[in-house]
This record gives C-alpha cells, sequence and structure tokens, in this order.
C-alpha cells in the first residue's frame, strides 16, 4: 500500500510539473508527510531547485547582454598628449570605459527593475606628457574642464595672506612658484602657503630673463630655487616657471634635465598693472576654458579681484585644481551645482 501511495504521488507530481504549476506542487508534497512523501519531496526538491537555477541563470545572461550593450554606448576613447604648433605641449585626457565584471556583480544584487549603476575605469592614451619630450607647456587638455591659478611670487608680502584667506574660503588649492632669493628672506612665510596646502614650485633664483643666459647660470638659477625648496620646505620641486615667461629652447632642456617642466600660462590677469579688480575678473570671464593656467602675482588688484573670479570660473562648469592635477591625465567630473 505504502509503494502504491508514492507511485502516486510520483505521477501527480510530474504530470503538475508539466503544467507549470511548480509552486502549488511544493506546498502539496510539504503537505503530504510520512516517509514515502519526504522521498517524493526530495525528488521535487531537486527538480525544482535546477529548474529556478536555470530561470535564473536566464536574467543573468539577460542582466549581462544589457550592461555590454549599454558599456558600448558609454565608451569615451583617450586623447593623446600632442605638439601644438601655437599651444606647445598639450597633455593627454584619459577615457572612460564601464567595468562590466564589477557592474555585472553588483547589478545582480539589485531587485528586479532597479536601476543600474555603471562602474568605471579609466583608459590612459597611447601618447603621454612625458613622452613628448622637453617642451613648454602653456595650457591642459581642452576636454577637461579643470583649471589653475598660478602664482608667481618675488614680491608682494603683504597681500599673500589675505589672498590665502580667500582660497581657503572657497577651498581652492593654488600654486605657488616661489622666486628662490625671495624664499631665501621669507621662508616662514612660504611655509604659512605650504601649510594651507598649496603646491610650492620653482620660479628661478633672481628673477632673470632666462633666455639672455649663458647655460651655466641658467642651470644654477633652476638648481638653486629647487635646491632651496628642499632644504628649507621639503619640496621635490616639479615644475619651472621662467620669470616674465622669457625663455628658449635652452631653457626648457635644462629645466628636463633637472627634473622639472616648463610651464606658462594660458591666461593673464596681467595684474602687475595694477587694474581694477573688475577689470581683471572680466578678462577671467572672457578668456577662461577648460585646461586654463591663469597667470597672478601676489597684488593688490588680485587680492581684491580673486573671490568673483573664483565664482565667474566655477560659474562656467569648470574645477579649480592645482597644476599638477590640470595637466595631469585623470578625468574630472565637474559636482553638480
Amino acid at each position: 500500500m505504502g509503494r502504491n501511495k508514492f507511485v502516486i504521488i510520483a505521477a501527480c507530481i510530474a504530470f503538475v510539473m508539466i503544467l507549470g504549476q511548480l509552486a502549488g506542487i511544493r506546498s502539496f508534497v510539504e503537505k503530504s508527510g510520512g516517509q514515502d512523501g519526504s522521498f517524493a519531496f526530495r525528488l521535487f526538491s531537486d527538480f525544482y531547485e535546477s529548474n529556478e537555477l536555470g530561470q535564473d541563470k536566464g536574467k543573468q545572461d539577460d542582466l549581462l547582454l544589457k550592461i555590454r550593450e549599454e558599456a558600448a554606448k558609454r565608451r569615451i576613447e583617450p586623447v593623446n598628449a600632442t605638439v601644438d604648433r601655437i599651444w606647445k605641449a598639450i597633455p593627454g585626457y584619459n577615457g572612460r570605459e564601464v567595468d562590466i565584471e564589477r557592474t555585472y556583480e553588483q547589478a545582480k544584487l539589485l531587485p528586479a527593475g532597479a536601476e543600474i549603476e555603471y562602474i568605471y575605469r579609466e583608459i590612459k592614451p597611447q601618447v603621454s606628457l612625458d613622452d613628448l619630450g622637453a617642451q613648454p607647456i602653456y595650457r591642459g587638455n581642452p576636454n577637461k574642464p579643470m583649471v589653475a591659478l598660478m602664482i608667481n611670487v618675488a614680491w608682494g608680502n603683504e597681500y599673500i595672506l589675505p589672498m590665502l584667506d580667500t582660497l581657503d574660503e572657497a577651498k581652492v588649492k593654488a600654486t605657488f612658484f616661489l622666486d628662490g632669493s625671495w624664499l631665501k628672506e621669507n621662508a616662514e612665510l612660504a611655509g604659512e602657503i605650504q601649510k594651507r596646502g598649496h603646491p610650492l614650485e620653482n620660479h628661478a633664483y633672481s628673477h632673470p630673463n632666462m633666455s639672455q643666459l649663458e647655460a651655466s647660470r641658467a642651470r644654477l638659477e633652476i638648481s638653486k630655487t629647487k635646491g632651496l625648496l628642499k632644504e628649507k620646505l621639503g619640496v621635490d620641486n616639479r615644475w619651472f616657471a621662467p620669470p616674465s615667461g622669457d625663455y628658449n629652447s635652452q631653457t626648457v632642456k635644462l629645466a628636463a634635465e633637472q627634473g622639472l617642466k616648463t610651464v606658462l600660462w594660458t591666461v593673464d590677469t596681467v595684474d602687475w598693472r595694477k587694474p581694477p579688480a573688475a577689470t581683471v575678473v572680466k578678462r577671467i570671464e572672457s578668456q577662461v576654458g577648460p585646461g586654463s593656467l591663469i597667470l597672478m602675482h601676489p597684488t593688490a588688484s588680485s587680492r581684491d579681484a580673486l573671490r568673483d573670479m573664483i565664482r565667474v570660473i566655477r560659474s562656467k562648469g569648470l574645477v579649480l585644481g592645482t597644476v599638477e592635477e590640470t595637466l595631469s591625465p585623470d578625468r574630472v567630473e565637474v559636482p553638480e551645482s
């Protein structure tokens, strides 16, 4: 009688499974009880679970296909560094692609119908700034929505602290290029700039016209300030800004020999002429764009214009970074306002 009971139960299970009523079958078998019913339940469970796994695998395959299709649409190719006839060396800019594997693993955990959050990784360009050799640099990549303030310091001590306060208030880091003779006499003030989190770089030693110097003197102008930055502040110098923007190919090569890239500017505030602050702001508003390097000095004009300069730069959807950040190939996302 017990064997007959098992046969009847098993036949019923098979029939209803064919009809696709799997959930009802599971409930029926669970209630059947007894030794034979338990055996039937195990048979049913194995079939039921393998069927569920098959359905899940199908859903996951569809999810993976969807992610792959979307990844192809979202891919952004990298931009190689290049030497422009006017702008000289222009850094490359990383591309972007979806990390399909990580996105898929995360998406599998989401409830059905939930929006997929895509995870990205950057794609490096084939040609980098380092591959271009000894070249001057006037700007960052025009595809990168970042600009930098470069403040050359050889005088103007009375304006430095107010400018630092404005930068702190706006949460902006500028890059300060220090004249070596100024640094020698003002190490404490230079230390305050550094303490506020601003990078310190090389502006030669005695503010000469670099293109007019013999190689030995030009080399010394750079190396002496490089040494002082290390000695006084522990700075490993990476960038060189020639005074007055005056340089020649020898200057760039000598800087490169010391591991420094020569950097100039895209937009000049011309603050040394003591223009009204409004004039400085208007100049920035009309000329600044992605990749701009903005030249300033510690002057009354720049002190008074700085807050509004930052405001108009951000109003254009641009992020303020350091020279190092702006000239790097790393991607930058503009925060939502």
